[in-house]
Order: C-alpha cells, then structure tokens, then sequence
C-alpha cells in the first residue's frame, strides 16, 4: 500500500472519529432543556422590541433590547473609568506621603479613601452584602426558633398570633421605625457599619424571618414517627436528637423556607433602597428616574435586568446549598 493511500485512510479515521465525539456530544445535551429556553428568550425580546417601538413616553421611546445592550455597556466604561481614577488618586497620594518621609522620617503622614461617585457595579456590591447579611441574621434567627416551635406545641400555640400578625407587615411600615431605632441605639464616633447600611438590612432580616421560621416548625413537626420511634428506643439525648434526627428529616423544608425568604429579601432590599435612599440598586433605579435623561429609561431596565439575574442566581445558589447538605433526593437544580 503507498504512502499515500495509508495517509488518506488515516484522515479518513480520524474524520470517523471526530464525527463519533460529535454525535457523542449530541446526545448528552438535553435539547429540550437548551433549545426551548433559547427560543423563549429569542421571542421575548422581538415581543419587548416591538411594544417599546409602539411606546411613547415623556423620555422619549421606551428602550428596546438594542438601546438596553448599549447602556450596559456604558455602565461597565463607566466603572471602569472610576476605577482608574481611583487607581489615579492612590498613586498621587502614595507619591505625596513618600516625599514627605524622604524630607522627615517622622513625619505624619495621612491616608484617604477615594470618595468618588459610587458606580453601577460598586451598588450591586452593595446591594448583595446588605441582602446577605439580612439573610443571615434572619436564618439565625428563623431556624433555632423554628425547630423549637416544630418540638413544642405550647410554643408554636404561643409564637403563632405573633407570626399571623407580622407576617403580612409590608417592608415598607418597617423601615422608618427601624430607622429610628438604629439612629437611637446605634451610637458611635467610628461604627463599623453605617446606619444606611444597618437600616436595610435589618429591614431584609425582619421581612426574611417569616418563611423560613414557618417552613422550619412545620418540618420538624412532620418529621417520621418511625424516625422519632427509633430515637425514643435508643433514648438519644435532647441535643443529639435534634442534630442526628431533626435536622437531616428537616433540612428540605427548611432549605425551602430559606429560598423563599432570599427572594423576599431581594425584592424587599430594592424596595427599601429606593424609599429611604440607601446605596444599592434600589437608589440607582430611583437616581435615574429623577434624572429624566434621555438614556435613563435604558439605564433602569439594564438595573431591572440584572436584579433578575441575580434574583436567580441567588435561587441556584440555595439549591446547591440543598444539594450539597441533603439526604433527599429531591434536591436537585431544576
């Protein structure tokens, strides 16, 4: 056989081969779960380009997907160019210090930090920590409380016209008694934490606490009788009962109590951003609707957007948590 024909016959195998990985690969995607969600996205946003075309408002158009895109990335030039101005005002001021030190070792010297406008990007940071420290403390809360409830009757018959009447309180009553109390008690000449900071977030904590208080009592009061049974059988004490048989039978309602108040939180935090002012999200959507320019409308629905996403990133993340610390096989991203 010549070189050549033994050439071609090795080409011939190799395309066999990359056409098998191929097919392989083909088959392990899931097209109903890749194509369905791409096709209604795709329809969404030639639904959400032709109303905005048909929309007039006193702004101007109201924005399509194109204008949206476009403010995005105005956004990111935007933090971008903060960024370096910061980088910009560290330089000066490290070279400033330097000189002073060459002239007199002992001199005292001062540091800054840069006050700049605070961009896009810099509020969701802002957004994400107050909402997870809400969230935290609520859970904190929320879940010793809840298993007490779920192993006491008296107590869950004492807790329950507390929860009933709280429970349907808007964010929005509780903030300005929360900021009264943090002004009030909250008094120092360095605090570690802002007010504006510690406002929204125990705002989050107060409206995050129902779910997953309510979600853990009635999982600990459905937990298997069998399960209980065998723990009365080998009389476990108090403490370990709870943490060998309470907590891996409860740790699905649970998780969901906790899913539903990050979600509450997330949408509450926006809300209380926007009433009282507060760095985050919500300011930046209510900055730019007292703006009134022509791309604020575009700017808000790129915030609009990215609350969503994040919304949902948030969701999955509580799923891996469940995933990740649960028995039950019913724990699985969806």
């Amino acid at each position: 056989m010549s070189s050549n024909a033994q050439a071609s016959k090795q080409q011939m195998s190799d395309l066999e081969l990359v056409r098998l990985r191929i097919s392989n690969a083909l088959r392990a995607i899931d097209f109903k779960s890749v194509v369905y969600p791409f096709l209604g996205l795709i329809m969404f946003c030639l639904l959400w380009s032709f109303s905005a075309s048909k929309i007039d408002t006193s702004l101007g158009k109201f924005p399509g997907p194109s204008q949206v895109y476009d403010q995005a990335l105005v956004l990111i030039d935007e933090h971008q160019a903060e960024g370096e101005k910061a980088d910009a005002f560290y330089q000066r001021q490290e070279l400033r210090n330097a000189k002073k030190l060459a002239k007199n070792p002992d001199a005292k010297i001062k540091t800054r930090s840069y006050t700049g406008k605070e961009t896009f990007f810099d509020q969701i940071l802002t957004s994400l920590k107050t909402v997870l420290f809400g969230f935290l403390v609520a859970s904190a809360i929320a879940i010793p409380l809840g298993i007490v409830c779920g192993l006491s009757d008296g107590v869950y018959q004492a807790m329950n016209p507390l929860i009933q009447i709280f429970k349907p309180v808007s964010p929005l009553a509780w903030l300005p008694l929360i900021t009264m109390v943090v002004s009030a008690v909250y008094v120092s000449d360095d605090p570690y934490f802002d007010k504006s900071f510690l406002n929204s977030a125990f705002t989050v904590a107060l409206c995050c606490l129902w779910p997953t208080l309510i979600n853990t009592a009635v999982g600990v009061a459905n937990v298997d009788k069998d399960l209980l049974n065998v723990s009365l059988v080998i009389k476990l004490p108090p403490l370990m009962h709870v943490r060998k048989i309470i907590l891996p039978a409860s740790v699905p309602m649970i998780f969901t109590g906790l899913r539903l108040s990050l979600a509450t939180g997330w949408m509450v935090l926006i809300a209380a951003e926007m009433l009282s002012q507060n760095p985050g999200l919500g300011k930046f959507v209510w900055d730019e609707f007292q703006n009134g320019s022509s791309n604020s409308l575009a700017r808000i629905m790129v915030a609009v957007v990215v609350i969503g996403l994040i919304g949902f990133a948030l969701d999955r993340l509580i799923l891996t948590l469940q995933k990740t610390a649960s028995w039950d096989k019913l724990a699985v991203l969806r």
